[in-house]
C-alpha cells in the first residue's frame, strides 16, 4: 500500500525505471553477433515490455530468427559522471502479440506513434522479463528475478478493473489536481494507471509519476493521489 514513506526496494526502483522509460536499447543477435538498437518501450501493467517494430528493421529480422533479447533503459545521472545513471537491463523472449488493448496502452504513452502504428509492416512485440540487473548508480548493482519485475497479479487485475473509473473521475472532476501534480499549467489528462504509478499527458507530451510505493486497489490510488496533491500544493 502506498504511504508517506517511499519504497526504496530494488524491485520497485527497477519497475519505476521501466515504466518511466520512453526510449531504450534493444540487444538482439544474428548468427552469434550481438546487435544493439534504439527502441521505444512501453511497460504494461503486468511488467512486460511492449515494442512497436517494423518488420523492415534489422532487429525485427533478428528477433524473428532468435527471439531471445534484452532491453536496457536508464534514468537521469546523479552527477556529471555517467556511471551514476540509474539503469536496468531485463532479459526475456520476444513474441508478436495481436492485442488491441495492449496496443492502445502503448499509444497512450507514445501518442506520436499513432502516425504509423497501423502501417502494414508494423507489429507489437511483447517481452516478459525473465531476469534483470538494476544498477542504481556507481557501485550499486542488484540482480533481479522474474518475481521482482512482475507486480502482484491480484493487484494488477484489481487496478485494471478500476482503471476506467479512476481515469474518468480524475480527468473530469480533478483537472486542477492533475496540473498541480504535473507541476505545469495545462489540460493534463491521466492516461494510464498501474500498481507502480501513472502517466499524465498534455498533447504528445507524456510524463510518468510513481506512487510512493506499490498500490493494490482504487482505495490505495485515492490515498496516494491525495498525498501527492497535498505535497504539490504545499
Amino acid at each position: 500500500m502506498a504511504s508517506s514513506s517511499v519504497d526504496e526496494s530494488p524491485a520497485f526502483q527497477a519497475r519505476c525505471l521501466l515504466r518511466a522509460a520512453r526510449g531504450g536499447c534493444l540487444a538482439t543477435s544474428a548468427a552469434g553477433q550481438p546487435f544493439a538498437s534504439l527502441v521505444t518501450p512501453a511497460c504494461m501493467p503486468d511488467g512486460s515490455l511492449l515494442l512497436l517494430l517494423s518488420r523492415l528493421s534489422e532487429h525485427t529480422r533478428h528477433l524473428t530468427a532468435d527471439p531471445r533479447c534484452s532491453v536496457m533503459v536508464s534514468g537521469a545521472a546523479e552527477s556529471p559522471n555517467p556511471q551514476t545513471t540509474p539503469r536496468v537491463t531485463v532479459t526475456g523472449v520476444a513474441q508478436v502479440v495481436d492485442d488491441a488493448t495492449l496496443k492502445a496502452r502503448f499509444l497512450a504513452v507514445h501518442p506520436y506513434a499513432s502516425l504509423y502504428a497501423d502501417f502494414g509492416d508494423f507489429a507489437t512485440w511483447r517481452i516478459a522479463p525473465a531476469a534483470g540487473l538494476l544498477v542504481g548508480g556507481f557501485g550499486r548493482a542488484f540482480r533481479l528475478k522474474t518475481a521482482d519485475l512482475t507486480p502482484d497479479a491480484a493487484a494488477v487485475a484489481a487496478l485494471l478493473a478500476a482503471e476506467p473509473g479512476i481515469l474518468a473521475h480524475c480527468n473530469q472532476d480533478h483537472p486542477d489536481a492533475l496540473a498541480a501534480i504535473a507541476g505545469a499549467a495545462g489540460d493534463w489528462r491521466m492516461v494510464t494507471t498501474d500498481v507502480d504509478g501513472f502517466d499524465l499527458a498534455l498533447g504528445d507530451k507524456v510524463v510518468r509519476l510513481a506512487w510512493p510505493g506499490p498500490v493494490k486497489d482504487a482505495g490505495d490510488v485515492r490515498r496516494a493521489l491525495v498525498e501527492m496533491v497535498a505535497r504539490a500544493r504545499s
